[in-house]
């Protein structure tokens, strides 16, 4: 079902063609000839880091900013090479980026609320991102079970876990996690087979009235969401911050 960017021309066609205002990678740095023609269509591009290294592979390549990923982030882990994970976290990481490197720092994992941009910002982030903050507003696809599951103890125990795609990623636990991830289940196979495989086991689980494996990504700070209207959240946290 999912196919790498680096092995899609007719993806990066269609971005050089329509030109959007902002291009983001995750796991890795596109080919630096890639890089060159999107940021010839004037299109900003961001590129995850999970440590120093990675950031200075990114700052050398001409991309505009870094995200700045901590391992208390939601979903999938932006590391370049999945078995060196540092596994730093997100204010630890972006105070060393923004004192490190001469590129913008976007902080991302763990933050839910003002308290929490204001703190990345005062650690040197020209800016922060959330996801998981924004899963129980209206807006989100998030489905009732995903959405009950954030209201439940559930969410005081995320984890991480390559069962669900073949990389490591951080989400409620359920029996993706401790069947399919178990130290004696049968080894994985790459991503993104381990992904198409999932959401097949999903889907015939779905079909059947259970949801013990769906994939409901949160980060660290899932307690601390809000059942909010996306743009009455967004006003919120402006509150919060000023």
């Amino acid at each position: 079902i999912y196919r790498s960017f680096l092995d899609d021309p007719e993806m990066l066609q269609v971005l050089l063609d329509d030109a959007p205002a902002v291009v983001s990678f995750h796991f890795g740095l596109p080919p630096q000839d890639w890089i060159d023609a999107l940021r010839s269509r004037g299109i900003r591009l961001l590129v995850t880091a999970t440590n120093l290294t990675e950031a200075r592979l990114i700052e050398t390549s001409g991309i505009d900013a870094i995200v700045a990923q901590g391992v208390e982030a939601g979903g999938h882990r932006g590391v370049f090479e999945p078995e060196r994970d540092a596994l730093i976290g997100t204010f630890a990481l972006t105070r060393t980026l923004a004192s490190q490197t001469r590129l913008p720092v976007i902080a991302a994992g763990g933050i839910m609320d003002g308290a929490g941009i204001r703190a990345a910002l005062q650690l040197g982030a020209s800016g922060a991102q959330l996801g998981t903050a924004f899963i129980l507003c209206p807006e989100s696809a998030a489905n009732a079970a995903y959405r009950a599951a954030m209201q439940s103890p559930r969410v005081e125990c995320t984890a991480l876990t390559a069962a669900i795609s073949g990389r490591s990623a951080r989400g409620l636990p359920n029996r993706l996690f401790s069947d399919v991830g178990h130290p004696q289940a049968p080894a994985l196979p790459d991503y993104p087979i381990t992904y198409d495989a999932a959401k097949a086991l999903h889907a015939a689980a779905s079909a059947k009235g259970c949801d013990d494996y769906a994939v409901q990504w949160a980060g660290q700070g899932a307690p601390l969401a809000r059942a909010l209207p996306a743009a009455e959240l967004v006003a919120t946290l402006a509150r919060e911050l000023s």
